[in-house]
């Protein structure tokens, strides 16, 4: 679908301006620091497009590429390489930004607590945004609606109370499924705590408020802090003690990595 929306009825600059027997080699850059994520995305791209093509990769998936590093060479069709070249970048820059902004927040939590994704993510590329917070070293939350029953405010308006929104939760979904409460205060941690939630989320609660979640918990459900986070705040909100936090930020607003890809030679040869 990507290939189709950018090709149309064909490119008709390079149909015009190269010869359909001519070959070269490309190098791909990075432009920046970040962290390498959807290089097998980028080639299945120039592969969709034909098989002639050849590809010498330096770094793997997950790797820190310093900026100006060659990140792989492409040998082939010269028509081909620049047909597939603005497709093939928009995925490895969107998924590369992921993994790299996902890289930074792991880092300044240490191990101490797992940083979650959200759903988030820009329609139709859920797979693809999720797999590259794995790939920076992030975890994912749920895929879809069907994966966990997570209980929100909106839910807890209609069910009329935590209390029973959790019952009816227990009652009508499969035995198997977690469920999740989303909760804004000290008094809807004691009610998902009595409800017996397996996950109770903390929704833009101050760290203070979160320590004092913590300490009610003492461990009886899983706790995640969520809503606000940022890279300015995410240090704090982790010493509270809590098991995760979610960051919605990781995919709706990770910066697209900085790549170039330039022709260096018409012979064919990496």
């Amino acid at each position: 679908m990507a290939l189709e929306e950018d090709l149309g009825a064909g490119d008709v600059t390079s149909d015009a301006v190269i010869p359909p027997e001519i070959n070269g080699c490309a190098v791909l850059l990075a432009r920046e620091t970040l962290v390498l994520a959807g290089m097998p995305v980028f080639k299945q791209v120039f592969e969709a497009l034909g098989s002639t093509v050849a590809f010498e990769e330096y770094f793997s998936e997950g790797s820190l590429v310093e900026a100006e590093q060659e990140v792989c060479r492409i040998a082939g069709s010269l028509r081909l390489i620049l047909k597939a070249e603005r497709t093939a970048l928009n995925f490895l820059q969107r998924m590369s930004g992921i993994a790299t902004l996902t890289r930074r927040y792991v880092e300044m939590v240490g191990a101490s607590v797992r940083i979650l994704d959200t759903r988030k993510t820009v329609p139709g590329h859920r797979w693809l945004d999720k797999y590259a917070v794995r790939i920076g070293g992030g975890t994912n939350h749920r895929f879809g609606l069907s994966d966990g029953i997570l209980i929100k405010d909106n839910h807890i308006a209609v069910a009329g109370s935590i209390e029973k929104a959790v019952l009816l939760a227990r009652e009508n979904a499969s035995h198997t499924l977690k469920v999740e409460v989303e909760v804004e205060d000290l008094e809807g941690v004691d009610a998902a705590l009595k409800a017996g939630a397996d996950i109770i989320m903390l929704d833009n609660m101050a760290p203070p408020m979160i320590r004092e979640a913590v300490r009610k918990v003492q461990g009886k459900a899983l706790l995640e802090a969520s809503g606000g986070i940022t890279p300015d705040t995410i240090r704090e909100v982790a010493k509270t003690g809590v098991d995760m936090i979610s960051v919605g930020a990781l995919t709706h607003s990770a910066k697209a990595a900085d790549f170039s890809l330039e022709i260096v030679a018409e012979d064919g040869a990496i």
